[in-house]
């Protein structure tokens, strides 16, 4: 049906808008499509089909194959510096968990937070767990499950409980250098990553200061309750110091990579240097071989602790657990190349722009984009990845720098996923804590209050960075 539509078009028979409908609805049936086939249906998958569509579509529009070609490669390349930064990322986990680094992170988080105030520590404790993890599911799935435990336990509602888990896993997952989705914004838009780290602080500290404060208020009636929450925590804690080498001399490789970005030297080359280091504390704090750590550094760190939660915890990371990563850059990036080319993306973002004259407004239109793609699309990379295509142009016409449309792209995408009981991220957090996301969605407060901190940003201009000065003077002369 779809390359029916294609084919029987041409650029003056139906609405510009109408023009990128058929790719609409192909993100609208990703859901219905696993639904139908009763598998999860990979994001790759239907950015291919996309991408085929999208391809027809500019063929019919009157471009010729080398130009559609031309789209694609144009479009994987502006990404070829986040693919290396992924796959860096990937060996630095694995060397970092192998090294003992995160699991001491983890361990003192969990030994120096207080676990009276049982909704601010639970939203504390994720929030260190998954900043040293870069993974909100791995830590709703192992810690987040014990603090559930240790609710029910206490007294205290579920769906508090869930919503505080929540927050600080997808704070975590949000500033963590780590995460897949903080690499993947800023390299669909061409950001340096620490860039784009430093300039989500704006919105991401208050939102979960504010979050923070609110848990605090909320859990007055449920505080003192301290032994089962020490009784639910202590196998984590003897299970990493029984699987690592714990000391304080594995914080050097951390301070020398927040080091590095102190200094403003490019991700890469720090990350890089860190991988170095996380190899030098396999090899000297935890035995290991030179082999084995760079086996490591490739296929991720497998633990093997009689702790089963542990093992799923420090279990991960290596270079071949980013090619999925990198798979969807790939697929999304030649998707956008197509549409930017053939002017089906301009069209669209040019018809959602018309209502975005001012700042803010234009950091609505993406927020709200983000949120929108994640109802309809039900995945998270998606949220980022369409925006990110969609938006560039504008923010650069608007003299507007594109870390703010990055920042944008997280504050509306990423966290507000696990809100969506039919997103595979509100659907996986069912699943681990068996509370359902409209249950827990009044108390996922850090997620619901950073994109309404970003739009009152946007329309205030606390924060929006312009556009640097060659890049402006670029634009003027075009």
């Amino acid at each position: 049906m779809l390359f029916l539509t294609a084919a029987v078009i041409n650029r003056h028979d139906l609405p510009d808008i109408a023009l990128v409908s058929p790719l609409l609805v192909i993100l609208a049936r990703i859901p219905v499509l696993g639904g139908v086939l009763e598998v999860s249906i990979p994001v790759q998958v239907p950015l291919v089909a996309a991408t085929v569509v999208a391809g027809a579509m500019a063929w019919r529009l009157g471009a010729r194959w080398p130009e559609i070609q031309s789209g694609m490669v144009n479009g994987i390349r502006q990404a070829l510096a986040s693919i290396l930064i992924l796959l860096v990322v990937g060996m630095l986990i694995g060397v970092w968990v192998a090294g003992g680094v995160v699991p001491l992170l983890i361990a003192w988080g969990l030994e120096l937070l207080s676990p009276g105030w049982f909704l601010a520590a639970a939203c504390l404790i994720c929030a260190v767990v998954s900043l040293v993890t870069g993974s909100s599911w791995t830590t709703a799935g192992t810690v987040g499950v014990a603090l559930i435990g240790v609710a029910q336990g206490l007294g205290v509602p579920l769906s508090m409980a869930a919503g505080a888990i929540i927050s600080g896993a997808y704070f975590g997952d949000k500033m963590s250098p780590l995460s897949e989705t903080t690499n993947l914004a800023p390299g669909v838009v061409g950001v340096d990553l620490f860039e784009h780290i430093r300039h989500m602080v704006f919105t991401t500290a208050p939102s979960i200061i504010i979050a923070l404060i609110l848990f605090a208020g909320l859990g007055l009636g449920y505080r003192g309750e301290t032994t089962m929450v020490e009784s639910e925590l202590a196998p984590y804690l003897q299970g990493l110091r029984e699987a690592m080498h714990l000391s304080a001399w594995l914080l050097l490789p951390p301070l020398l990579v927040l080091g590095l970005v102190m200094a403003r030297v490019p991700a890469l080359p720090a990350l890089v240097v860190g991988v170095g280091a996380g190899i030098v504390a396999a090899i000297v704090m935890q035995g290991l071989s030179l082999g084995q750590v760079l086996i490591i550094a490739y296929e991720g760190f497998v633990a093997t602790t009689d702790n089963a939660a542990v093992n799923d915890l420090l279990s991960r990371g290596g270079m071949s657990s980013m090619y999925g990563t990198v798979g969807i850059v790939v697929c999304a990036m030649s998707f956008g190349g197509i549409m930017e080319r053939s002017g089906m993306l301009g069209r669209l973002a040019e018809t959602i722009l018309s209502f975005a004259k001012r700042p803010g407004s234009l950091v609505s239109a993406t927020v709200g984009t983000s949120l929108g793609i994640n109802l309809v699309a039900a995945d998270q990379y998606l949220s980022i990845i369409v925006p990110g295509r969609m938006y560039r142009p504008a923010y650069e016409r608007m003299g507007l720098a594109t870390r703010n449309l990055s920042r944008c792209m997280e504050d509306g995408g990423t966290i507000t996923s696990p809100l969506i009981p039919w997103n595979s991220c509100g659907a996986y957090m069912f699943a681990t804590l068996g509370v359902f996301p409209l249950a827990y969605l009044p108390f996922a407060f850090f997620n619901l209050i950073n994109p309404l901190v970003s739009v009152l940003y946007g329309f205030t201009g606390w924060t929006l960075t312009p556009a640097e000065k060659k890049a402006a003077e670029k634009r003027d002369a075009n």
